[in-house]
């Protein structure tokens, strides 16, 4: 798998931190640090696809430990933003956080795998 294209945005010093790269032509967002009301902005970007038509992202979830509705409201934004023939998927979400996905109905939406190469591989 080849890398290509990585940036690194931060929402607040030591809050959040989002990097976005490319592997195998699928944009693979690594998220770390707490997405809340005041960092999910940050998020809400970096999920959002530039050209939406077949768009395809993993997001690293592995490093978030804590996510509240702000997020989840993100990563609605975020799979309808991929259109019709695109998709989101969630990586090495945390048991907190997976509980949340899974209270509010959305682990169908959104399929999550153990790692990035699980969720690249599909």
């Amino acid at each position: 798998m080849a890398d290509t294209a990585e940036t690194n945005e931060q929402a607040e010093p030591d809050r959040l931190s989002v990097t976005r790269s490319v592997v195998d032509g699928v944009t693979v967002v690594t998220v770390t640090g707490e997405v809340d009301h005041h960092t999910s902005g940050t998020l809400r970007q970096a999920l959002t696809p530039a050209d939406p038509d077949g768009a395809r992202t993993v997001a690293d979830l592995s490093g978030v430990p804590f996510m509240d509705s702000s997020g989840i409201n993100v990563l609605i934004a975020g799979h309808q933003a991929h259109g019709p023939t695109g998709w989101l998927r969630l990586a090495g979400v945390r048991r907190p956080v997976l509980r949340t996905l899974e209270i509010v109905g959305l682990t169908p939406l959104l399929p999550c795998y153990p790692s990035v190469r699980d969720a690249l591989a599909g």
